[in-house]
């Protein structure tokens, strides 16, 4: 009996629980009322992901500075807006900074960094839904249909930076 619990048990460890997948469009978020949304109230959708390559940063704002070289690399390639876009989601639950502090830097942000689509995510949704690391930094990328090209989470090595641009340069 100990065996086949064990063995049930070193299964559920193997298993990979990401709600994410390469090569498939991931299942369908909003953020929204409670949940969060843009910066202006009104609400977000997934399913908008589409029509340019994206790259995503979903944050804990204790981690903001993480993957700072990412984006200062990605702002170094200067890609083209018609083709190239990023969103930045704010994990608002995963730190203890008040959340109208946050929306304050956030609409200063958002001035400073027009072409990037600032959100946030009041309750977590997409750690659960996507499964993405909470308290932490996260990466992703998509194609133009919204499949996803480019999953990390942490900090992101100069190898990996070095991948994701490519990634980014070859579905342009």
């Amino acid at each position: 009996m100990k065996k086949i619990i064990f063995s049930l048990l070193v299964l559920l460890i193997s298993l990979d629980l990401s709600a994410l997948e390469i090569g498939k469009v991931p299942p369908s978020v909003e953020l929204s009322d409670d949940k969060g949304g843009r910066l202006d109230g009104s609400s977000w959708n997934s399913s908008e992901i589409k029509d340019k390559v994206l790259l995503m940063f979903y944050v804990d704002p204790d981690e903001k500075n993480m993957n700072e070289h990412v984006s200062t690399q990605i702002k170094e390639q200067e890609f083209d807006r018609t083709t190239y876009g990023s969103i930045a989601i704010i994990n608002m639950k995963a730190t203890w900074l008040p959340n109208f502090a946050i929306a304050k830097s956030l609409k200063k942000k958002q001035e400073k960094y027009p072409h990037t689509l600032y959100l946030k995510d009041l309750d977590k949704t997409l750690v659960d839904a996507w499964k993405l690391k909470d308290d932490s930094s996260n990466i992703l990328c998509f194609d133009k249909d919204g499949s996803l090209l480019f999953e990390y989470q942490g900090k992101l090595e100069q190898k990996d930076v070095d991948k994701l641009i490519n990634i980014i340069k070859t579905h342009i």
